[in-house]
């Protein structure tokens, strides 16, 4: 695809795109339960995914090297976001709880869960988010927890806002928090995104759109839930983390500033 990292084509062809993908995919009805490695809407897709063998590492070598986690590590404030700094941060306040399981839907107990994203106004604090958007002084956009004996995690934080990026002329990114989750060790860690639902923009995006198989990708957004809602204080929404079996939560499959 002739100057495929161009930031001048319009939303309009990434759609086209989008969508000649898709009715593709639909003949062929082929389950895909992860964002595809190279999906050319996604047009750094052609410099992020692996295009050499695997090479064979030993993995006690790389644990020697990795951070080790314990429930001493993490404190019970890290998972509310809004604490962090000295003032309240400005946005919709909100709970964002829900269970990581296995494909048996048994619980993962004690399992490490990071999170990061954007302010209200859709920036991150990073050196490389520069674009016109007010960083807040009260909001880190960074917290983590330990799921419970039932898998249950819980995070306070406030809603993330929409932000451009460079993928093409008017790109828009849907809000979204980055989760992490760790296995025993620090090479298991898996990584995805989870949406809200309703977003005008899930059909224009094209890291959204590299999940295919629309079943699979609507187990990226949470779901409103009004018990999880505090009175006066928060929304809440409800996203539960599948690790394994047909049902799983996609999970990145390279690295993905965005």
């Amino acid at each position: 695809m002739a100057d495929t990292m161009t930031a001048l084509e319009s939303q309009a062809d990434l759609s086209a795109e989008i969508e000649d993908t898709a009715a593709t995919w639909a003949t062929a009805r082929e389950p895909e339960f992860q964002p595809r490695r190279d999906y050319p809407p996604y047009r750094s897709t052609l410099l992020r995914h692996p295009t050499k063998d695997l090479f064979q590492v030993d993995p006690e070598g790389v644990e020697l090297f990795a951070p080790a986690f314990g429930q001493r590590d993490v404190a019970p404030l890290e998972a509310d976001l809004t604490i962090q700094r000295g003032g309240e941060p400005l946005g919709e306040r909100m709970v964002v709880t829900g269970r990581v399981v296995d494909g048996d839907g048994r619980p993962v107990r004690h399992q490490l869960v990071e999170v990061w994203q954007a302010n209200a106004g859709g920036r991150y604090v990073h050196q490389r988010d520069q674009h016109p958007a007010p960083l807040d002084p009260n909001f880190t956009g960074m917290g983590r927890t330990l799921t419970d004996a039932d898998g249950v995690y819980r995070f306070t934080t406030v809603k993330p806002g929409p932000y451009p990026w460079k993928n093409h002329h008017n790109a828009w990114r849907p809000a979204h928090i980055h989760f992490s989750l760790f296995g025993t060790d620090f090479t298991q860690r898996l990584v995805t995104q989870m949406y809200f639902p309703g977003d005008p923009l899930f059909a224009l995006d094209p890291i959204y759109q590299s999940i295919v198989d629309p079943a699979a990708r609507e187990r990226l957004v949470a779901t409103y839930d009004h018990d999880v809602t505090t009175h006066e204080w928060a929304t809440g929404y409800r996203w539960d983390i599948v690790l394994t079996g047909a049902h799983r939560t996609p999970v990145e499959t390279g690295e993905d500033p965005a």
